[in-house]
């Protein structure tokens, strides 16, 4: 049963055609990746997956209920979102805004209570942001401010994961940790992911699905194993590209010019 789908759904951002009719179900266990040059409108379908923006056409269902009559609060216990960029500007220690995660599951006027502490630590812990409970977020680095943000949706515990660019500002440690924590959850407690990347080689290594958005509104969409080689990579990036096998599969690098 699908999660979540695309029903002949168009996407445009100032006139620039991003995705035209397109249908796609993220099904339980399922971790996409979206690639795609720079430009192309990959945060503009990641928002309207997550029912920020509308589609310029077609309907985008939760579970067969379309996500634009849903409540936000509803939403929000069901697909959880990590925007592309993490800025914190007003000032709250990192365990406040971790526990901002359970706020969909909160009522109205509802504090927090020892369980949702317990998960918000256990989240920190889970980022290596053990012992930041108290810092102000205001003066976290770049990675760090990353983790907390990625912290705070594994605390909102949501069905359904976008994630726009996660391993932004990751050292490499952290990138492979993060992606392995997404990977455990679609695998092993059947969640589902939909991951904007650069980096071809996480998507080789950690996607089961892909979906490339090429401009003018053409795209492709399949298993890792059918999108993933030379001929789709350099027509998407426009670019050289030759593959490396290795024990884990297939690799892609630039080919020399």
């Amino acid at each position: 049963m699908s999660v979540l789908s695309c029903k002949n759904v168009s996407v445009t951002i100032a006139g620039i055609q991003v995705a035209n009719h397109l249908d796609l179900d993220l099904k339980p266990g399922q971790f996409w990746g979206l690639l795609g040059p720079n430009g192309i409108g990959k945060t503009t379908l990641m928002k309207c997956l997550a029912g920020l923006d509308e589609p310029a056409h077609g309907q985008i269902l939760l579970e067969s209920r379309d996500i634009q009559g849903l409540p936000r609060k509803l939403l929000a216990r069901h697909i959880g979102m990590l925007q592309q960029h993490t800025v914190y500007v007003f000032d709250s220690s990192v365990m406040q805004t971790a526990l901002t995660g359970r706020h969909p599951h909160l009522a109205y006027w509802q504090r927090e209570g020892a369980k949702d502490l317990e998960k918000a630590a256990n989240a920190l812990s889970a980022v290596d942001l053990e012992g930041f409970s108290t810092r102000s977020v205001t003066g976290l680095s770049g990675g760090e401010a990353r983790r907390l943000a990625f912290a705070t949706l594994l605390v909102q515990q949501p069905d359904i994961m976008l994630l726009d660019e996660p391993t932004n500002h990751l050292d490499l440690r952290h990138q492979i940790r993060i992606m392995n924590m997404v990977q455990e959850k679609t695998e092993s407690e059947c969640h589902s992911a939909f991951a904007a990347l650069h980096d071809i080689n996480l998507a080789a290594r950690y996607c089961s699905h892909i979906l490339m958005l090429f401009g003018n509104g053409d795209w492709c969409a399949g298993t890792c194993s059918e999108m993933l080689n030379e001929s789709s990579l350099e027509k998407l990036y426009n670019c050289p590209v030759e593959r490396l096998d290795s024990p884990k599969g297939p690799r892609f690098l630039p080919a020399a010019g």
